[in-house]
């Protein structure tokens, strides 16, 4: 070094600075690279002109025996540090981070002159949470110092950012222990952590411990509403009454979360239950409270319910109903197929002035055509325009289903003509609903074309579309069509399902083909598809004709031991298409 000489015993530059005082004691800090290096902390007890002028006479001086030259890492100059405390930060950093353990020297020095303070900028200079608490439960052992309120608010944001709950409640309890007054805004900032998170145990543990400090109700209601998210509405009817009255005075908002979860889940008569305990609170149902229970009753076909309550909508001076209230009613009669009162509610919602939406037309449409009235479903779809709603996929599906519903199949092609026309892209739904009718006029190679289209398009296939198409090529006796379509459905990633496998084993039964079907049974096994009743009793049944008793046992015993069958399910219920369950098998 030019023009000064570094004397490694006492770590103190040979140069002399009259305009500041040096305190000094040795410590060493062990390199990564294995080097041990000896340095010198500075007490400055000057003016701060002064002050600045030393340092930057002595962190040149230490960068240099650091990296071993004049010029730092990187080619890049030296930042020199104008505030002596920064300075004095990263000397407590370096040494916390590769000089451990401390002698008495440096313990003293340091709890003489650390403050709160820098204490805080030390555990942010570390830029490692992990590193900050460490240093964090060192220096409240070994300093004789509080660590300010701002430290453990910056760890524990920190923690709870990199999803490290169980640190971030060890310094919350440090916090605590410290003597640090709790607020509730940093008491809500760690509930809705571990509630973000799914830790809802470790949320209602904290909730528990607290009892200085009251929480306000917006953080308990986000909590409430992450749990019934999560599908925790038990724990969250728990939460809700273990902190009644403590915690939480509930408003509003608290009742509907808790009506949403249990409706959702059909416990309408529960959600009930808050709904009428809301007035005790003082706090009263508004539209969101009304529509919410109304749609979980007419969801539970307790439609009549539903009105009443759409009729007590109305006696309010408060509420009115909207047009989610009306089209909720409207659904549930249309689901009934009661259309004559969904009618009326929708001539009582125009007569109300509100106007009614895409949905509300919607269900109408597909109510009406799941009756067999076209005329009105086509009447409800010309109206729609005059209300400025615009018909949607979801619309023209629901009068193609209701055109294929009365066996008017052309009608429902030349809505997918209408649909193209206004760019109205089909869904799954449109395809399933067309393929099976076409099927069932045994017009194959029409929907055959329409799976080919489906397969040209941006849509996940299922197996409910494909198996109608191969139940029709398989009862027609084209089963090299039938096992070309099944391995289409397999390279589309669609995989067969329990209905497709039945499909084929009775198949390939009725040409004759057992060694066949019962090579499609072991595959269905092999796969994890576990077969049905409907699929084991016409198995063993063609078995049986063809003069192979063995394979019918070796059937039926595999499926009492491994299968575990639904002794009242069908195939009616699993897909829209019929088999003939009196298999005939070729002589």
């Amino acid at each position: 070094m030019k023009g000064r000489e570094f004397n490694f015993e006492t770590g103190v530059p040979h140069r002399k600075f009259g305009h500041f005082q040096i305190e000094n004691f040795e410590y060493l800090i062990r390199l990564r690279y294995g080097v041990g290096l000896q340095m010198t902390l500075f007490s400055f007890t000057t003016r701060a002109s002064r002050v600045r002028a030393a340092s930057k006479v002595f962190i040149p001086d230490f960068h240099n025996q650091f990296h071993g030259g004049s010029h730092p890492q990187g080619g890049k100059e030296v930042k020199v540090v104008q505030n002596p405390e920064a300075w004095f930060v990263k000397v407590v950093c370096t040494l916390f981070v590769y000089s451990q353990p401390w002698n008495d020297g440096c313990l003293g020095y340091l709890s003489k002159n650390l403050t709160p303070m820098i204490e805080l900028e030390v555990v942010k200079w570390l830029n490692n949470p992990a590193f900050g608490l460490k240093f964090l439960e060192f220096s409240r052992v070994n300093f004789n110092i509080s660590h300010s309120f701002w430290t453990y608010n910056f760890l524990l944001r920190s923690f709870c950012q990199m999803g490290l709950y169980d640190s971030a409640k060890l310094v919350f309890d440090y916090m605590r222990v410290d003597g640090h007054l709790l607020d509730s805004t940093i008491l809500g900032f760690m509930i809705s952590s571990f509630g973000r998170a799914g830790e809802f145990g470790m949320a209602k543990k904290l909730l528990a411990e607290i009892d200085e400090v009251v929480v306000s109700i917006f953080t308990l209601n986000n909590l409430l509403n992450m749990m019934v998210k999560q599908n925790k509405l038990e724990e969250a009817v728990s939460l809700y009454k273990e902190n009644l009255g403590s915690n939480l005075y509930p408003d509003t908002w608290t009742f509907n979360i808790l009506i949403r979860g249990l409706c959702r889940v059909g416990k309408v008569d529960q959600a009930f239950e808050f709904f009428n305990e809301m007035r005790s609170f003082s706090c009263f149902p508004d539209i969101v409270t009304y529509n919410t229970i109304i749609n979980g009753l007419c969801r539970a076909n307790e439609v009549d319910r539903g009105h009443y309550l759409l009729n007590e909508i109305q006696s309010r001076d408060y509420c009115s109903p909207d047009v989610v209230t009306y089209t909720s009613v409207i659904s549930g009669y249309c689901k009934l197929g009661k259309m004559e009162e969904a009618s009326a509610i929708f001539n009582e919602m125009i007569s109300s002035g509100t106007a009614p939406s895409v949905i509300t037309f919607n269900v109408l449409i597909d109510g009406f055509g799941k009756v067999g009235d076209m005329l009105s479903a086509k009447s409800m779809y010309e109206k729609m325009v005059s209300f400025g709603c615009i018909a949607d996929v979801v619309t023209f599906t629901s009068l193609i289903d209701g055109y294929c519903r009365v066996g008017d199949v052309n009608q429902s092609l030349q809505l997918w003509n209408a649909m193209k026309v206004r760019n109205i892209s089909p869904n799954a739904y449109t395809f399933a609903i067309t393929i099976n009718a076409l099927c069932k006029e045994n017009r194959l190679q029409e929907a055959r074309e329409f799976l080919r289209e489906l397969q040209c398009r941006n849509i996940v296939p299922k197996p409910f579309i494909f198996n109608p198409v191969i139940d029709g090529f398989c009862k027609a006796g084209n089963l090299d069509e039938a096992t070309l379509m099944v391995r289409e459905m397999e390279g589309k990633k669609c995989h067969p399902d329990k209905v497709t496998f039945t499909i084929l084993i009775i198949g390939h039964c009725m040409k004759g083909r057992m060694l066949e079907a019962i090579s499609i049974f072991n595959k269905m096994l092999l796969v994890g598809c576990a077969p049905d009743d409907v699929t084991v009793r016409s198995l063993i049944s063609c078995l049986l004709k063809a003069g192979m008793p063995s394979e019918a046992s070796r059937i039926a015993t595999i499926a009492s031991q491994d299968m575990k069958l639904a002794s009242s399910s069908s195939l009616e219920k699993n897909a829209p298409l019929r088999i003939n369950r009196g298999v005939h098998v070729a002589a």
